[in-house]
């Protein structure tokens, strides 16, 4: 998942969409000089130049051992240079060959394979889920299209942003989704936005179950070969070829190698690695649509109105905003250890991403200092403060926000300043994340800061049966973001830390 500076756990711009992405610019565009701001097709030397300063200051200031930086323009690759560290243990140079993990972007390649199979008249985007799973949750009113724009109303099997157990084993896709669309939904179809990455692996089956392939084969055969896309791995067979390795922070500590999900849990919704020049390939071929019949472009790239007007900000696996008159195509994602970003102006045909190899904000911060330098009109038209999150339409003013959930927050991170933590406030997946060396990472990092001044909260909304909280931590010299999951039984699912 815009930027909270928690992870983004495939998705991520769930909390990251890119109308705050733009906010974040302004602040970081101090490094950008005004002559980047005449850009033609081709990259300047000045641009290329003020890209190489900019980056490592972005990873110094995350901490990410290295960022994949790609760019596209007019049709063509212009740009592609990774910096950093692909691997700490040995010293692996990361290099924009290697292939990196893109979370939730995968989401977009789910959403094109929906759409062929509609344009050869194998389903249409407003057919039932009853079609296929009769004994779902509300089938008969949830259709494909509600899928791939998040307005299904089931719930997220997979919110939290760090590896709980059960991820860690592999899991078959439709016994993990009967599971889940078997629930209560969370809200009347149609009527609201939530993301959630149960809907596209259910997207994912109904693929398989209309063309009997697997979503790799279908995708690999109609998708990946007829646009020439190169170097790109499916997580759930081709893990063992990446090149890369995934680490993590417990609040400001050192990198610790993270554990990528097993095979199965991300199938339909973020399974895919590529190099990033590929991925910019793949965000030409959506501007010059290379793949799909117009109609359906235009499908992908029209975002959803809900039934009371309300509009969503997103597509078929996209977020779709327009910033001075252009249409602006984004979407991050998040797997165990990998955080990506991606952005694509469609009408002056510029697209970027980041790639990086670290959970946290390094992707976002990456893709913001390339703002000003190719897309300056948005700059100078964004707004001088985040707007509303699309999670966040209903959220209650800042007065109404939870005392109770402050103050534990505070009581914790004064515990953890000291080592110690209150096992009893925490789930199984909780205590599974604060072993022995987190917990020694929150001490080492947190007791230079002194004493906790103050802890207010900043947001609240619903995601996965739970409620989703951050928080501003205020000590003498910084102010740390926490964000937090909890349980209906008000134990806490969720307590992440970042600077």
């Amino acid at each position: 998942m815009s930027t909270h500076h928690a992870k983004l756990r495939r998705y991520t711009s769930c909390q990251e969409i890119f109308a705050v992405r733009l906010a974040q610019a302004l602040t970081l565009s101090a490094v950008l000089t005004s002559a980047t701001l005449l850009h033609a097709q081709a990259l300047t030397d000045a641009d290329k130049a003020t890209i190489d300063a900019a980056i490592p200051q972005v990873m110094e200031h995350t901490g990410a051992p290295s960022i994949s930086i790609g760019i596209a323009r007019g049709g063509n690759v212009a740009y592609t240079k990774a910096f950093g560290q692909a691997i700490l243990e040995g010293s692996v140079k990361a290099d924009a060959s290697m292939a990196y993990p893109i979370g939730s972007i995968s989401k977009q390649f789910t959403a094109v394979c929906i759409l062929l199979l509609q344009e050869r008249g194998k389903l249409k985007l407003d057919d039932p889920v009853s079609k296929w799973f009769p004994n779902f949750t509300e089938a008969n009113k949830v259709t494909i299209r509600n899928l791939l724009t998040h307005t299904s109303g089931y719930s997220d099997y997979a919110p939290q942003d760090y590896t709980i157990p059960a991820w860690t084993k592999p899991v078959k896709s439709e016994a993990l989704i009967r599971e889940w669309a078997t629930k209560p939904l969370d809200f009347e179809p149609g009527t609201k936005w939530q993301y959630s990455n149960t809907n596209f692996q259910l997207a994912a089956l109904i693929i398989e179950k209309v063309t009997g392939q697997s979503l790799h084969d279908f995708l690999f055969t109609n998708v990946i070969t007829p646009l020439k896309l190169q170097g790109v791995l499916d997580l759930d067979t081709d893990r063992t070829k990446l090149q890369v390795r995934g680490y993590e922070r417990h609040a400001m500590g050192p990198l610790r190698p993270a554990i990528l999900e097993a095979p199965g849990w991300y199938t339909g919704d973020g399974g895919l690695a590529m190099p990033v020049a590929t991925l910019m390939q793949w965000d030409e071929s959506i501007v010059h649509r290379k793949l799909l019949k117009p109609t359906s472009y235009d499908e992908m790239t029209k975002p959803f109105i809900l039934k009371d007007g309300t509009d969503s900000h997103y597509g078929l696996g996209v977020f779709v905003q327009t910033r001075n008159g252009k249409r602006i195509l984004s979407h991050s994602g998040e797997v165990g250890g990998f955080v990506s970003n991606n952005v694509v102006d469609l009408d002056d045909d510029v697209a970027f991403a980041a790639l990086t190899n670290v959970e946290g904000p390094g992707a976002s911060l990456a893709t913001n200092a390339l703002v000003p330098i190719l897309l300056p009109s948005i700059v100078r038209s964004a707004p001088q403060k985040p707007t509303t999150k699309p999670e966040e339409t209903s959220q209650p003013a800042a007065a109404a926000y939870d005392k109770a959930a402050a103050d534990q927050v505070k009581g914790i991170l004064a515990d953890l300043q000291k080592g110690q933590l209150n096992r009893e406030a925490l789930t199984t997946d909780a205590n599974f994340y604060f072993n022995a060396t987190t917990i020694g990472d929150f001490k080492t990092s947190l007791q230079p800061l002194g004493a906790l001044q103050s802890v207010t909260q900043t947001s609240e909304s619903l995601r996965g049966g739970m409620v989703f909280r951050t928080f501003a931590a205020k000590y003498t010299d910084q102010t740390l973001s926490v964000d937090t999951y909890t349980q209906k039984d008000g134990k806490l699912e969720q307590f992440l830390v970042n600077p």
